[in-house]
């Protein structure tokens, strides 16, 4: 999971989604607060202009007071609502500062403006305040009116909790949303991705032989890197076979020219030393006949398409036929048309040739050829009815690779060629004692019958 580029942008972007809604989560509260404290001091200078209508201006002291107005909030001791008004030295306060007085240190805004304050209530808490002044007549005898409306701040706190107590809700199933909608979001870009690693797992079954520039603009420099590093692979790899095949070519002279000498020292008499000198050159030359054919075989991912079991083996049995050991074997073949293995047609003809010659060599009188489909794969059956082989060597002969007969021995060097071309193809060899007789199965990858159709028919 640590690796996944999924989980790793899947836990940045919930992070990023998260870190987001707790801001705007906070800026929100801020934002709240601010709009019901501005709702409040609008809603303290409405009443403080309402109780400017307690002055009564005229008579002998230029001002009076009358009763303040029936209010509930107002009543009650205590209640978090307040107001107190002072006409020049005479002090009003509401029942429910009951024997508090509101502090007035603070100097007095300006006639006819507002400040707001905070200020301490009768029970310490903290106040909302809007405190008024005007001035009551006119010239000389005008007398200065302050009036102070406080309420308790612990409602606007109660607000602002009530408020984010609806809106966390929300903001997780905004949160949900959005991580759902991240999900998709990153499943869509991370598609290129696995359609990459799908069409490389193309070309190790050897369904595509290149990636192709056919993607996203983001993730064609790294196909077009893979396919140059396939390309310089390739190439290297065809290098690699003509150097082995040339190596071999080059040995096939040497090795004759040793035979005659082998010839000719047997016909002096010589005959030990010529046995000798030609049981080594025969190793050898097996030895560089094999690699001769390992530098023919196509791998799986090289192979262009596919071939056709059917006809391939019919071919090789019309040649058989005509040999003078073939001429006496009961051919049997059974495949059906259209069906197609994903090899290369060159190294299918070698491979079950190699197999139908060791069965040729092998029967008493019958071969039998098959192929038919198991599932995705393709298994072609070659049985006789010979000896078959014994159950010790059989173990060693169902080894794959170099392990299959590398000396030459026994089946010959067939069976080791054709080891190489099937794991080459990425299939399997099995080779088991049928009883009576002996079976070898490849088994290869299907291909589509059309993936044949453009290969040339061999004669």
């Amino acid at each position: 999971m640590i690796r996944s580029i999924r989980w790793r942008l899947v836990l940045a972007g919930a992070l990023a989604i998260a870190l987001a809604l707790a801001l705007s989560g906070m800026g929100l509260a801020v934002l709240f607060e601010r709009h019901v404290e501005r709702v409040a001091v609008a809603d303290l200078q409405d009443r403080a202009l309402a109780l400017a209508a307690m002055v009564q201006p005229g008579g002998a002291a230029g001002a009076s007071l009358r009763a303040p107005p029936d209010d509930p909030l107002y009543d009650q001791p205590f209640s978090g609502h307040y107001w107190q008004l002072m006409l020049g030295d005479e002090l009003r306060r509401s029942r429910s500062l009951w024997d508090y007085t509101l502090p007035g240190d603070q100097a007095a805004p300006r006639p006819g403006q507002s400040a707001v304050r905070t200020l301490p209530g009768p029970r310490g808490e903290p106040l909302l305040a809007v405190e008024q002044s005007l001035m009551v007549g006119r010239g000389p005898d005008a007398v200065p009116l302050r009036i102070v409306v406080a309420s308790d701040r612990d409602e606007l706190v109660l607000a602002r909790r009530g408020f984010l107590g609806d809106l966390l809700p929300y903001l997780g199933l905004l949160g949900a949303a959005l991580l759902l909608a991240s999900w998709v979001q990153i499943t869509v870009g991370l598609r290129p991705l696995g359609q990459v690693g799908g069409r490389v797992a193309a070309l190790v079954s050897g369904a595509r032989p290149r990636i192709g520039q056919d993607l996203p603009a983001e993730v064609v420099p790294l196909a077009t890197q893979i396919d140059k590093l396939l390309d310089a692979r390739d190439r290297e790899l065809d290098r690699a076979r003509h150097r082995a095949a040339n190596l071999a070519h080059g040995f096939k002279t040497p090795l004759q020219a040793l035979l005659g000498d082998a010839a000719r020292l047997r016909g002096n008499g010589e005959a030990e030393i010529a046995r000798s000198i030609e049981t080594v050159a025969n190793q050898m030359r097996r030895h560089v006949d094999r690699e001769l054919a390992r530098a023919r075989i196509q791998s799986g991912r090289n192979a262009p398409g596919g071939s056709e079991p059917g006809w391939i083996a019919a071919k090789l049995v019309g040649v058989l036929r005509r040999t003078p050991l073939g001429a006496g074997i009961d051919w049997r073949l059974s495949a059906p048309s259209g069906l197609c293995a994903r090899i290369d047609p060159d190294d299918l003809t070698e491979a079950l040739g190699a197999l139908l010659e060791n069965a040729m060599r092998h029967a008493r009188e019958t071969v039998q050829v098959a192929a038919r489909p198991e599932g995705n794969r393709v298994v072609i059956s070659v049985q006789d009815d010979g000896p078959g082989v014994p159950e010790a060597d059989l173990e060693r002969l169902t080894r794959r690779g170099l392990s299959l007969d590398p000396s030459g021995e026994g089946q010959g060097i067939g069976l080791a060629v054709v080891a190489d071309i099937v794991d080459a193809a990425q299939g399997e060899l099995r080779l088991a004692n049928a009883h009576p007789g002996f079976l070898a199965e490849l088994h290869l990858d299907a291909a589509p019958p059309e993936a044949a159709s453009s290969f040339p028919k061999y004669s």
